[in-house]
């Protein structure tokens, strides 16, 4: 198993193939959010609950959720899972792949962030608070500033984490129920005719 960097890290490439179906999206989306069983699952996505079940055991076997508790219901158990830490590879690592297996990667980490933010703006939760954070800044780049920028970059996900770390520690000893919350950051290079802002 990769060990987590300490910046720059990247979902693995176990994790980008195991959500390589729309179902597995949708349903990793909803359990990084919640705990939740298959039925419930089932219900939400409008789809039928064999076929849900059949995409659970599947983020099952590559460790992407994990069973939290069991319930009796109408003479059957019911299990309910939630989305585990999802398994990180640092830059490094992913340099020495092939450029495909990278965007194989790359596809599955954008299919997640896509269904989450639709997810989002169709709930209504993505503008409900006036401080929410929604940035698109393009630029010219020289290597020493994409240097500075990926550094950067690594330097706000360990800020990033450690918020996240302290909040999951304060919540778990109050009785506040916590606000579901996600941060996508991407520095990449654009396309030359994505480099300029966009009409309107």
């Amino acid at each position: 198993m990769a060990q987590k960097a300490k910046q720059g890290r990247v979902v693995s490439e176990r994790l980008a193939m195991a959500i390589g179906h729309p179902i597995r999206i949708d349903a990793l989306r909803i359990l990084n959010e919640r705990v939740a069983s298959p039925s419930e699952l089932a219900k939400e996505l409008g789809m039928g609950v064999s076929q849900v079940s059949y995409h659970i055991k599947e983020l099952r076997r590559q460790n992407c959720i994990e069973l939290v508790k069991t319930e009796p219901r109408r003479g059957a158990v019911e299990h309910y899972y939630r989305a585990t830490e999802p398994e990180l590879v640092d830059d490094r690592e992913l340099m020495r792949l092939p450029e495909a297996k990278r965007q194989e990667i790359s596809t599955g980490v954008l299919q997640t962030v896509i269904a989450a933010t639709a997810g989002s703006l169709q709930s209504g939760t993505f503008d409900a608070r006036g401080d929410r954070h929604l940035s698109w800044v393009p630029m010219q780049l020289d290597e020493k500033g994409w240097k500075e920028l990926t550094n950067a970059l690594g330097r706000a996900l360990k800020e990033v984490e450690g918020i996240k770390a302290a909040s999951a520690k304060r919540l778990g000893s109050s009785d506040e129920p916590g606000i579901p919350a996600a941060v996508t950051m991407m520095g990449f290079e654009t396309a030359s005719a994505a480099t300029s802002q966009p009409a309107g």
